[in-house]
């Protein structure tokens, strides 16, 4: 069979490169192994979100009384939370069925590898083999959870994330191994439903280490609050699961100091690595550099024909990320001129409680950029609707180059402020200047106000600090 485009994979990148060919005139087909909608459909951003969806609302109840709510006392149903995630995820990869037959895509179930031609050879559940012949393939296969030498995930006591959506039991004590987006999401979710939870970052700087500094660090004071223990710059040595319970054995990277400790399970979320391996990449030529694949500013490998978008690439694994990465590719190759992705304007947004949310440059990354800043801050603190909320924990910090009024980042922490991050994003893209979002009015009593409020912090014009 012949097709203008083949997709390998059908994740977010994956889909939406096929709707978007489509779109644009061309016959396609999507080539799936697993499940339509990719690991973030199945087991990543959806069915996580449901999850902190029951934990959040499990928390709301049991301070109702702070609202003025008396309520019986509320309790938690474990594997009615897992059922409601699947659930979901189920709900939604059914929702790309539809969009596949709603735009004429060809869906094929099966393990992919690429072949000369362009072409791809399909071994089906059987174990048949049938190949496709394309003018393009994109291969978006994603990534998996990166497994670290001394901590072998054997999906019992040591699990990955994706187990961690589907135990059979609630475990009393865990030790999450890595402090990025999944950690401290799986970190806040067990802590709030009853699990004791110890979280260990091999960075000295906590939680969230790829964050601005005042991020992680207001971040790991109220984690520390809640109740989670938190262990920045500390390297898990061995882990001992001889015995019934696991012994996570630990060495503090700045003074030697070692500790253990006892827990029922491990989960590692210490990062993704691509999946690349076994399609086919060395056999066609195709360069990689690290494991991730090699392309120019539009996706498009050394060997012609072949392109590669999403987790396969060493730019942010991200679902948004790769869903651009294959709108842009599928456009310039349907001969239309697309903007290269700007990789310093993409939104980072972490949903714990509180939530994370930034774009741009940290403080000190555009310090060691060269710029010379101007620093805003607004604590929630100092917002009407948070504290009516009952949710005034956090701030948003703006970073903006003092000679031009350029806004370099924006850093957010709190209630909601995942939804507050997208106007940044549009600011940014549009070159708007500090003074433009200070006379910029922005509706009151919001969370969004803060963004304006940071803003004239950085110009010393604040009115409500």
């Amino acid at each position: 069979m012949n097709f203008d485009l083949i997709v390998l994979g059908s994740g977010p990148g994956g889909y939406v490169a096929a709707i978007r060919a489509a779109q644009l005139g061309m016959n396609v087909a999507i080539v799936e192994r697993e499940n339509l909608g990719g690991i973030c459909l199945n087991w990543g951003c959806i069915p996580t979100k449901a999850l902190l969806k029951s934990a959040q609302v499990f928390d709301y109840l049991s301070h109702a009384e702070d609202y003025g709510i008396k309520v019986a006392k509320a309790s938690v149903d474990f594997n009615a939370m897992i059922n409601r995630s699947r659930g979901v995820a189920d709900g939604m990869s059914k929702g790309i069925q539809f969009l596949m037959k709603k735009n004429k895509i060809t869906v094929i179930m099966g393990t992919g590898k690429l072949m000369k031609g362009p072409k791809l050879a399909v071994t089906d559940a059987d174990g048949k083999v049938t190949e496709y012949s394309a003018k393009s393939i994109i291969i978006a296969t994603g990534g998996r959870a990166k497994e670290l030498p001394n901590l072998p995930v054997d999906g019992k006591k040591i699990i990955e994330y994706r187990k961690a959506m589907s135990l059979d039991a609630q475990p009393k004590r865990m030790v999450v191994v890595g402090a990025g987006a999944i950690g401290v999401e799986f970190g806040y979710f067990y802590h709030t439903i009853g699990t004791e939870v110890s979280i260990v970052e091999f960075m000295e700087q906590g939680l969230v280490p790829r964050e601005d500094q005042d991020i992680s660090k207001e971040l790991g004071k109220l984690y520390t609050r809640k109740g989670l223990k938190v262990y920045g710059g500390w390297a898990v040595e061995t882990v001992d699961t001889s015995g019934k319970e696991i012994k996570v054995n630990m060495k503090n990277r700045k003074d030697g100091k070692t500790e253990t400790i006892v827990c029922d399970v491990v989960l590692s979320a210490a990062g993704v690595t691509p999946n690349t391996e076994n399609i086919g990449l060395e056999e066609l030529g195709i360069a990689t550099d690290r494991g991730y694949i090699k392309v120019d500013d539009y996706y498009r490998t050394n060997v012609p024909g072949f392109y590669a978008i999403g987790d396969v690439l060493a730019t942010q694994a991200l679902a948004h990320v790769a869903s651009a990465e294959g709108i842009t590719c599928v456009e310039k190759m349907a001969g239309h001129h697309p903007e290269p992705i700007d990789y310093n304007n993409i939104p980072g947004c972490t949903y714990c409680v509180p939530e994370v949310a930034s774009v741009g440059y940290t403080e000190q990354g555009a310090k060691d950029a060269g710029y010379e800043v101007l620093v805003g801050k607004f604590p929630f603190m100092a917002s009407g609707k948070a504290k009516a909320s009952g949710h005034a924990e956090g701030f948003v910090k703006v970073i903006f180059d003092k000679k031009y009024g350029e806004w370099l980042g924006a850093h957010m922490i709190g209630s909601n402020v995942t939804e507050m991050i997208a106007e940044v994003v549009v600011a940014r893209k549009l070159e708007t200047t500090g003074h433009e979002i200070i006379k910029s009015v922005h509706p009151h009593p919001t969370m969004s106000e803060a963004i304006m409020e940071a803003a004239a912090a950085a110009y010393g014009e604040v009115i409500h600090i």
